[in-house]
């Protein structure tokens, strides 16, 4: 029997990453979690730590010495780690940049000489900004970053695809907007919020409704990634591939839609010209042809899947639990202690 395969998911305690977890440990991965559990996020590590083929290590992306015990021994690495948003980024703007960009250069720069054979970057489609005009964008078009969040991650983009002499094969993956139910789950995503509010008869304020962005849910971007770890790099090696699918480009508008239908008296109030100005269609056609990748859930789907995750009553203390339930608030240091010699000789083994 061929040895299993060890997989790094930096950041792998959010939202997206337990969803990935359980996916690739289900797939005969060995899956190491190195997570800082910036929000206070602790117990989605704790139903895998029985399994023997997991392993949580507690880490933070901007110390040298932690990222090099991380990448120790793996060979398939997926870099989700970090201030995932535009509003948290917006809130902590200093701390973005030292985590979303310099904390994933130092991950980067470990495994430089680790032995990892494939690092998956997961950037995001809000790249693309705002695209005037009814076009669909693709892997090839203009970019155009409105938030930090974006700004950032297009700066890791070219940093990972011009990393020339490197033991490892890099591929960039531009997901669309996540949605549908994690055991880190966040309300502060366009579709599980929606979900949620109109199901609680709350009023539901809704910024430029006819703005569209992409849709993706969860377990499709752990088949995704899969897809990615699994292809020969000849076919994944260097190259950038939106995550998602045409049918899951969604007006505002469109997903108020489908909640109504499912939860009659709704009460919604609209606005426009929000602090939020993105407006993109994404095209998919690249991760199909090349690596024959459909997403298998729809919105309306998932819709239907969070309403009856809380008509269960298995969100209703959400409000106790503010910080858990949506990137609001970090609790992390700022800075990171100046490392000691030992330290710095301890990364570089």
């Amino acid at each position: 029997m061929l040895p299993k395969r060890k997989l790094l998911l930096a950041g792998g305690a959010g939202y997206i990453g337990t969803v990935i977890s359980g996916h690739f440990l289900r797939r005969g991965w060995q899956v190491r979690c190195f997570d800082q559990l910036i929000y206070k996020n602790e117990s989605t590590v704790w139903p895998y730590l029985p399994q023997p083929d997991y392993e949580f290590m507690p880490g933070d992306l901007r110390d040298r010495s932690a990222c090099a015990r991380a990448v120790a021994d793996v060979q398939d690495v997926i870099i989700l780690g970090g201030l995932v948003g535009d509003p948290i980024t917006q809130k902590y703007p200093i701390l973005s940049e030292a985590i979303n960009v310099g904390g994933v250069r130092t991950l980067l720069e470990a495994l430089r000489w680790s032995g990892a054979e494939r690092v998956i970057f997961i950037s995001t489609c809000s790249n693309y900004g705002l695209v005037e005009g009814d076009v669909a964008v693709d892997e090839q078009s203009p970019l155009a970053p409105l938030s930090l969040y974006a700004k950032h991650k297009v700066e890791i983009e070219g940093a990972i695809l011009a990393s020339m002499g490197v033991s490892y094969t890099p591929t960039v993956l531009r997901f669309a907007t996540a949605f549908g139910l994690s055991p880190r789950m966040r309300f502060d995503l366009t579709v599980n919020e929606f979900v949620r509010e109109l199901y609680l008869g709350n009023e539901l304020l809704v910024f430029d409704a006819q703005t569209w962005r992409p849709y993706c849910h969860v377990t499709d971007f752990s088949r995704a990634l899969e897809k990615v770890l699994r292809a020969s790099k000849s076919e994944v090696g260097f190259e950038i591939f939106n995550v998602g699918s045409e049918d899951n480009n969604y007006t505002k508008q469109m997903i108020v839609d489908e909640v109504v239908r499912n939860v009659p008296g709704a009460r919604i109030r609209y606005q426009e010209k929000g602090k939020d100005p993105r407006n993109y269609r994404v095209n998919f056609a690249k991760i199909r042809r090349i690596l024959d990748f459909v997403p298998e859930t729809s919105v309306s789907a998932g819709v239907a899947e969070i309403l009856t995750a809380c008509r269960k009553g298995l969100f209703d203390h959400v409000e106790e639990q503010r910080h858990f339930f949506g990137n609001y608030e970090v609790f992390c240091p700022t800075q990171m202690p100046r490392a000691s010699n030992a330290d710095l000789r301890l990364a570089v083994l």
